[in-house]
C-alpha cells in the first residue's frame, strides 16, 4: 500500500464488531492504531482485556455519540448485513447510517470508511463490467441502504468535510464459495489493505470503490481502488476447484444467474428477465 503511515495515536471506532467482517478486522487490526474502540449492540465474543467494547444500538442518537465521541476515525460496518423487512433494514441501516454520520459530523470525526455492498448493484447483468460511476441498480432493500449510505456519506464529505470511502464489499471468506464468488471475491488481507487506505491515505476526499481482490473474472472496473494504491495479493482463480465444488450444491439459480446480485435477484422477483437489469 503507498498510502501514508496512521499516526501513532489515531483513535479508530469499529461498528458492527461483533460481526462476522467485524470479527476479522477486528483481529487483524489489532495493533495498528494507538486505540480500536469496538462497538455493537451485544459484546463480540472472546472480548480481550486490551479491547475497549461500548454497546450501542445505531438508532439510538444518544447511544451514537457517546461512542463517537474522541475518535479520530470510524470503520462502520454496523447495521442489518443480509436481507430483512423494510422495517428492520429502515432503523439499522437508514436511521442507524444517518446517526452514524451526523454523530461523526458533531464530534469532528476525521474520516469514516463505509461498507457498503456489491448489491447496492446486484440487478446489472453479468455479461456487463461497470465502474463506480456506474449508476447504483439494488437487488433488495438491504442494496437500497447501501445505495442510501453511500449518498449520504458524499453528503457529509461534500458539505461538511468528512473524508470517506466507500467500500462496495464483495464476498469476504478465505476461499470463494461458488463460482459467482469467482468475480466478487475479496480476501481478509485484501479487505484490511482497502480498510487502512480509508483511515490513512493523505488525498482521500470521498470515493467509492469495489471489495473485490485480483479476480479474473470480475464484473468490476476497480480503477477508482488502484489509483489510491491498492494492490490487491487474493486470486479467486486460485480457488477454482473449491468453489466449483460449491456450485453444484447449490440449486438451479435461472433469474439469479443473469445478474450480479445472484439469489438477492431472484428472491421475490416478478418482473421480466428479458428486460430487466442494466
Amino acid at each position: 500500500m503507498t498510502a501514508a503511515k496512521a499516526p501513532k495515536a489515531k483513535r479508530v471506532l469499529l461498528t458492527g464488531a461483533a460481526g462476522g467482517i467485524g470479527t476479522m478486522l477486528r483481529r487483524k487490526l489489532k495493533g495498528a492504531y494507538a486505540e480500536l474502540r469496538l462497538s455493537d449492540i451485544a459484546a463480540p465474543k472472546g472480548l480481550g482485556r486490551d479491547e475497549t467494547f461500548v454497546q450501542a444500538d445505531l438508532a439510538d442518537l444518544a447511544a451514537v455519540e457517546k461512542i463517537v465521541e474522541g475518535v479520530d476515525a470510524i470503520v462502520h460496518l454496523g447495521g442489518v448485513s443480509v436481507e430483512q423487512p423494510w422495517d428492520a433494514i429502515h432503523r439499522a441501516n437508514i436511521v442507524g447510517g444517518y446517526n452514524l454520520f451526523e454523530a461523526a459530523r458533531r464530534h469532528r470525526v476525521k474520516r469514516v470508511v463505509f461498507a457498503s455492498s456489491n448489491h447496492a448493484v446486484g440487478f446489472y447483468r453479468r455479461n456487463r463490467r461497470i465502474g463506480t460511476d456506474a449508476p447504483v441498480r439494488p437487488d433488495s432493500r438491504y442494496g437500497v441502504s447501501k445505495a442510501f449510505g453511500e449518498a449520504l456519506a458524499a453528503l457529509y464529505a461534500d458539505k461538511y468535510g468528512l473524508r470517506v470511502l466507500c467500500i462496495r464489499i464483495g464476498n469476504v471468506t478465505e476461499k470463494p464459495a461458488d463460482v459467482r464468488r469467482l468475480s466478487i471475491w475479496i480476501s481478509p488481507d485484501d479487505l484490511v489493505q482497502l480498510v487502512r487506505i480509508g483511515l490513512e491515505h493523505p488525498s482521500l476526499t470521498y470515493e467509492i470503490v469495489y471489495g473485490a481482490s485480483d479476480n479474473a473474472r470480475s464484473w468490476w472496473d476497480n480503477a477508482a481502488a488502484f489509483r489510491l494504491g491498492y494492490r490487491p495479493a487474493g486470486r479467486a482463480e486460485d480457488h477454482l476447484a473449491h468453489a466449483l465444488e460449491g456450485q453444484a450444491r447449490l440449486p438451479p439459480d435461472p433469474i439469479g444467474d443473469l445478474f450480479e446480485g445472484g439469489p438477492f435477484c431472484s428472491s421475490e422477483f416478478a418482473g421480466d428477465p428479458e428486460t430487466r437489469g442494466g
